[in-house]
């Protein structure tokens, strides 16, 4: 069979979405054929150096330029809200075309882990009644993301062919469901003598944002500010989290120096070794361990709370949705039969409903993960995870989302800071047949078991407000100000 040329009309007709379609106000003329897999593009231009800017130039050349966004100069809820919007208007009206191209529509995101988080919680609070499977094209520094499900983890090429080639694998993907993550974290409110003041937003990731109004049932219902936000890939705290924060500090001070990808990870692995975690014992106090900094409870599925044993040798503790932390290594690996049978320990399913937790004492342990089988500490998979911080040796610690680190405070006086991560509903990727990501309802994983029908999409209906969205439809926007290159 002859190979199809995927520079032919043929072929990129596939992914034009028609101009009415993308533009209300556009005069209705229909295509000669439906798009079999059309695509909405939208690029982070300030990615990878130049390669997000060269990136959108090629989509536009390809695809009608209204459907490939520029994601510096409009954000994505408006550009979804008026696409669903007119496709619904479309749909009243009679117009097939639009009704089945809401069924097919496939959403590319190309950039660093935070941008396609960015995607994944707007298009996760708007609740759409058929949200598109997303696929991500890396151009971060980590691309965790992208390394999931079969993308790759290095910057892609930005001429034609290459976005003809990634085009044709998007055609030929399978949706995958994973799971989405909603973290909770409080802190007393700002007090004139308190060093544990409110966190500025700007230092904030871009996936929490303030809730001013907390359940009636809240034992922490008076004087505490409460943030919200979500994550897919992972939650993490510890000397890790230190070394990405050191990382994002630096190339705001001097973005000139990160222009591309093998330069922003050899100033990573140096950032590493320089602040003293190959010899973490030496040069970090025990008062910075996960330990001595909290109390950790998990809770398996709807049971109750328990308390969870970390070790005190612990230095960093990673809550991972996905096989994939620090630019492709799996730290919970593949635990062995008995593993599974002592521990009730599972394979780690990206549509499980489970978290996993693990430890690590310092770099050298982190090594392991080079290492074939290797893997960090396991703690725990659970359903959902809280951290409690009480005063201690220690005033701050130094947490990440996704690829987004923070400094953050910790309690000096009687107070109580509090971060609570809890499973939330599901959000749709594309993903390549070959990728690592695992799914327990396919039988060809390492382990199926039989799912949890507790776990429905009315879940959010017995708990709080703060907890039922993730803040991305009316807040999970970018700050005025904030430059987007840093979403890696």
């Amino acid at each position: 069979m002859a190979s199809e040329d995927l520079n032919s009309e043929e072929f990129i007709k596939q992914f034009r979405i028609p101009g009415y379609i993308l533009d209300p106000n556009a005069e209705i003329q229909y295509p000669p054929c439906e798009p079999e897999c059309p695509v909405l593009v939208f690029i982070n231009s300030k990615s990878g150096g130049q390669l997000g800017g060269d990136l959108l130039i090629s989509y536009r050349t390809v695809l009608n330029e209204k459907q490939v966004i520029d994601l510096g100069e409009e954000a994505p809820d408006g550009v979804l809200h008026r696409l669903f919007v007119n496709l619904e208007k479309l749909k009243n009206s009679g117009d097939e075309v639009a009704s089945e191209l809401e069924k097919k529509l496939k959403i590319i995101v190309a950039g660093g882990d935070g941008t396609a988080g960015w995607l994944l919680g707007v298009v996760s609070d708007l609740k759409l009644a058929q949200p598109p499977p997303i696929a991500t094209v890396p151009l971060g520094t980590g691309n965790n993301l992208p390394f999931s499900f079969g993308w790759g983890k290095k910057n892609p090429g930005t001429d034609r062919d290459s976005v003809l080639s990634f085009l044709n694998q998007v055609r030929k993907a399978k949706d995958m469901k994973i799971d989405s993550w909603h973290i909770l974290m409080r802190m007393e409110a700002s007090k004139q003598s308190s060093s544990c003041d409110p966190i500025a937003p700007l230092d904030l990731p871009h996936s929490l944002h303030a809730f001013n109004r907390v359940s009636s049932s809240d034992d922490l219902n008076e004087g505490y500010d409460t943030f919200r936000g979500g994550f897919w890939n992972y939650f993490s705290m510890g000397m890790d989290a230190q070394v990405s924060y050191a990382f994002h500090s630096e190339r705001k001070l001097h973005p000139e120096k990160f222009k591309n990808q093998l330069v922003n990870q050899s100033t990573y692995a140096k950032l590493g070794c320089s602040q003293g975690w190959f010899a973490a014992s030496l040069f970090h106090p025990s008062s910075r361990n996960i330990a001595q900094l909290c109390k950790v409870k998990v809770m398996k599925r709807h049971g109750d709370w328990q308390d969870l044993d970390v070790p005190h040798s612990i230095r960093s503790i990673v809550c991972l949705n996905l096989p994939s932390f620090s630019g492709g290594l799996n730290p919970w690996g593949t635990p062995n039969s008995n593993k599974r049978r002592d521990r009730d320990l599972t394979p780690p399913f990206v549509d499980d409903g489970l978290i996993e937790i693990v430890g690590f004492r310092d770099a050298w342990h982190g090594l392991v993960l080079l290492a074939p089988n290797g893997h960090g500490t396991r703690l725990a998979q659970a359903h959902r995870i809280r951290f409690e911080f009480h005063k201690g040796g220690a005033d701050h610690t130094f947490m990440r989302i996704d690829g987004e680190p923070w400094k953050q405070p910790l309690p000096v006086d009687d107070e109580t800071v509090v971060v609570e991560i809890s499973h939330l509903g599901q959000v749709k990727m594309l993903a390549t047949h070959d990728c690592r990501s695992k799914s327990f309802m396919d039988p060809s994983s390492p382990m199926t078991y039989e799912a949890d029908e507790r776990d429905s999409d009315n879940e959010d209906e017995s708990v709080g407000a703060e907890w039922r969205k993730f803040g991305a439809a009316d807040t999970f926007k970018i700050p005025d100000g904030v430059d987007i290159s840093h979403l890696s």
